[in-house]
């Protein structure tokens, strides 16, 4: 059976269900990209000969980043401010989660298209036997298998979405702690 062929027997779910898992796993690469350039050592090439790679906001390491931030918020003596510090920390952690909930959002909507894409395909099982009674299986079986073909292919999307989604977001957690940790050495610093 071929792609089209397939799509086309899962009914009109299956456009959104297609859409929604090409949407979670552009989101999911960009997030696995960044996270694999900010977890990098330092003087590693960029992108790989890929131009679209070398646009990626963290081409830097995050302690880089940071450390450029405060440079250019911190006072005439050089030490930065602890309110700078905090607002810095809570933008850098906003860039390592962005994206995050919308790869979990998708992956949870991916099984209700599904279920839609069953209801359907029942209802038109359903209006199938009111025409033609239960004595034509053929007739049903059309309906059966856009019913089952929505689910199979909502759990499809669904399940490595969500275990992409939950192991990016213990590579965010990651991140974050070493972070804090950063930061955390930069206020003694001041104190």
């Amino acid at each position: 059976m071929e792609l089209y062929d397939f799509l086309a027997r899962g009914g009109p779910v299956m456009i959104p269900l297609v859409g929604i898992s090409l949407w979670m796993w552009i989101l999911i690469f960009e997030r696995s990209m960044v996270f694999w350039r900010l977890n990098r050592p330092v003087g590693h090439g960029t992108g790989h000969g890929l131009p679209i790679l070398n646009n990626i906001s963290a081409v830097r390491t995050i302690e880089e980043r940071f450390i450029n931030d405060l440079a250019q918020n911190s006072s005439k003596g050089g030490l930065p401010d602890p309110s700078v510090v905090d607002i810095l920390m809570k933008r850098e952690k906003h860039r390592v989660r962005r994206n995050l909930s919308t790869i979990h959002i998708l992956a949870a909507i991916a099984p209700l298209l599904g279920l839609l894409g069953t209801v359907v395909g029942m209802v038109a099982t359903f209006d199938v036997i009111s025409v033609f009674g239960t004595g034509n299986a053929k007739a049903m079986a059309g309906g059966i298998s856009t019913a089952l073909i929505t689910t199979q292919s909502g759990l499809l999307v669904a399940v490595p979405g969500l275990f992409m989604g939950a192991f990016l977001s213990r590579m965010a957690q990651r991140i974050e702690a070493g972070l804090d940790n950063f930061a955390g050495l930069i206020k003694r610093m001041e104190g």
